[in-house]
């Protein structure tokens, strides 16, 4: 576990320093929003420092701790700390995401805690009352955990695996 926080935390120290040259969008070390599009910088900027969304705020990529009600994240994916009733991400998360839902459409690496946990191959733990993942190499512990292709159950209560 301790070579996982490792691993998280250089990730997230290369993805902050790489990604302002990899992108397109523009970069900004700060936003707040009410709800896109009410929110300082658009939603086609990437952000890399803090993220606070009153209501629900969406970025292309967020590198940092994203907190607030719903947080969205486009395309460009998120790296770091993702903290709210709802979260979202388009594309890959890489580190933690905590709340009543978390959804990612591509792949996790990390921590989801939360009543319902979602993504496609997930590669470290979920903790949550619905825990779901297309493929997995880690641990499910909730009241119904499916790992839909290659888990040691396709569906089973209290606690599924795969490695």
């Amino acid at each position: 576990m301790k070579s996982k926080a490792i691993q998280t935390l250089v990730a997230l120290t290369i993805a902050i320093i790489a990604l302002p040259s990899m992108s397109s969008a523009q970069t900004e070390p700060v936003n707040v929003a009410l709800f896109d599009p009410i929110q300082i910088f658009p939603e086609s900027h990437s952000i890399v420092g803090l993220r606070i969304n009153l209501i629900y705020g969406k970025n292309v990529s967020m590198v940092g701790l994203d907190w607030g009600l719903v947080n969205a994240v486009g395309t460009g994916g998120f790296t770091g700390l993702q903290w709210g009733f709802v979260n979202i991400c388009d594309a890959n998360t890489v580190g933690f995401q905590g709340g009543l839902v978390n959804l990612t459409k591509n792949n996790v690496e990390g921590f989801q805690y939360g009543w319902f946990n979602s993504g496609n191959h997930v590669s470290g733990f979920q903790l949550g009352l619905v825990n779901y993942a297309e493929t997995m190499k880690g641990l499910q512990i909730g009241i119904v955990n499916i790992i839909k292709t290659g888990g040691q159950f396709p569906v089973f209560p209290i606690v599924n695996w795969s490695f």
